[in-house]
């Protein structure tokens, strides 16, 4: 479609007649994302409030349905990249959000964290080196003061100012280590995300929330049993990169709906519904 056809239909959205209105967002969405840009364009070309909102409205509905694209591709294609599914996650609120911004981001904290590392060190070691450097260079940490922050599940924001909830930092803890070749992964626990260190038969815990706190499976059997939950695998092994992301999104409805934005908590359901056969929820 031209131009001169985009702002044909653009001045429409303003007409008296509602079917009018109707046919013509329903010709600009059958467009598809690529129009997009050519809507922001009119969006700043014309001083009409009513135009604006309905370009607003035209433009978020036409990225949600790529961040729904995107999901689906990711998740089919076995959700192998975890930068990637974080990436899609934060472009929910930041639709112009690059992935190479993210990857670089990650790359130069990996770069000054390898300048500490010795090939030759004890599991332990390692990690008692890479806390110094995680929570006392690079200065990550909890955001407890606003824990349920929609931020704290933007990957993006994490980076930028350093702060996060249980996952949004293990997620930037994970990728270190894994540049690292470090044998650490992620598991689900009942009310907090933690990572794992497994190689061969000795493992152990890391709690990234609490400043790398190291513990070990009797721990998280305490931790169980305080919350008078049976002792399932699923809380001690590996969980996937796809429960990472399910995770993610389940955080960012408890955010939305915290701050009373239910419009935004039920879109993040809806792709919850799409990635998950297991949740019903709505």
């Amino acid at each position: 479609m031209k131009e001169s056809e985009i702002k044909a239909l653009v001045v429409l959205l303003d007409d008296e007649d509602h079917e009018v209105v109707a046919h013509v967002e329903e010709k600009i969405m059958s467009i598809g994302t690529s129009i997009i840009p050519l809507l922001e364009h009119e969006w700043e070309s014309t001083f009409n409030p009513i135009i604006q909102s309905k370009i607003e409205d035209l433009v978020h509905e036409l990225q949600f349905e790529l961040l729904k694209e995107r999901f689906l591709l990711w998740k089919e294609g076995g959700g192998i990249d975890l930068t990637e599914g974080l990436w899609i996650v934060a472009t929910y609120l930041y639709p112009d959000l690059e992935l190479q911004e993210i990857s670089q981001e990650i790359d130069q904290l990996y770069h000054e964290l390898w300048r500490h590392m010795e090939d030759e060190m004890a599991p332990y070691d390692r990690v008692k080196v890479f806390n110094e450097i995680f929570f006392n260079e690079f200065k990550f940490r909890a955001n407890t003061k606003n824990f349920h922050s929609p931020a704290n599940s933007m990957i993006n924001s994490v980076l930028e100012t350093k702060k996060g909830n249980p996952i949004s930092l293990c997620t930037v803890y994970l990728l270190l280590a894994q540049k690292m070749r470090l044998p650490v992964f992620g598991v689900n626990l009942p009310n907090l995300f933690i990572l794992t260190y497994q190689v061969g038969d000795e493992s152990f815990y890391i709690n990234v929330f609490n400043r790398g706190l190291i513990f070990t499976r009797e721990d998280i059997d305490n931790y169980l049993d305080s919350l008078q939950l049976d002792r399932q695998d699923i809380f001690y092994e590996p969980c996937s990169n796809l429960d990472i992301i399910l995770r993610a999104l389940r955080n960012l409805i408890v955010s939305f709906e915290k701050l009373g934005d239910y419009h935004k908590a039920d879109e993040i359901k809806l792709i919850l519904q799409k990635m998950d056969n297991q949740y019903f929820s709505l």
